[in-house]
């Protein structure tokens, strides 16, 4: 005869995890129901119970619809030391690194850098990713990204390509009317 011990079916689940869980599933129904306060309260006592990424990060994604950019940098910081290949986490924290004043731009850049070698066939990691790299000025890199993009049917991309590449076109323009000219009579 098989030991109980072992049988799957008979094993105990931990009921703080399945109240953690519980909590999770009512404040993500709260959250697609428009009820962010509900969802915040709900997430809250989840994380409170049973620290998990996934708590974590829905908890994030409360504070930063209700503008709370500091305490959704420091969930989705957290969600990423449970779970570092979370790709969402990282791209959600770099938008939090973007809307919360002082902008961190660089720190914006290393998440969605990090979120893109995660999952690189994602068109709006690289359309996000292409945006900051165009406001930080570094255009050929976010060229590149929105191409990626592009290509991953994000449409939108599209005008941005001719944007950025106008840009880039009016940087060579400036710096080619810089660079000093030699005539016939100096090389004689």
């Amino acid at each position: 005869a098989a030991s109980s011990l072992n049988s799957p079916s008979l094993a105990t689940v931990d009921p703080a995890q399945a109240e953690a869980t519980s909590l999770l599933e009512t404040g993500t129904k709260l959250l697609e129901d428009g009820d962010i306060q509900g969802a915040l309260t709900k997430y809250e006592r989840s994380v409170q119970i049973h620290r998990t990424a996934s708590g974590l990060f829905n908890l994030g994604v409360t504070h930063y619809h209700l503008k709370q950019f500091d305490k959704a940098i420091e969930c989705w910081t957290n969600a990423i030391e449970l779970d570092p290949s979370s790709a969402d986490a990282h791209t959600n924290l770099a938008s939090a690194y973007i809307m919360s004043p002082p902008c961190r731009p660089q720190l914006a850049l290393q998440h969605l850098q990090i979120a893109a070698s995660l999952a690189p066939d994602d068109g709006e990691i690289a359309f996000n990713l292409a945006a900051v790299l165009e406001s930080c000025g570094q255009l050929e890199a976010a060229l590149v990204q929105y191409k990626r993009s592009l290509e991953r049917n994000i449409d939108r991309a599209e005008q941005n390509i001719r944007n950025v590449s106008a840009k880039i076109l009016g940087q060579r323009l400036r710096e080619a009317s810089k660079s000093p000219h030699t005539d016939d009579n100096e090389r004689k």
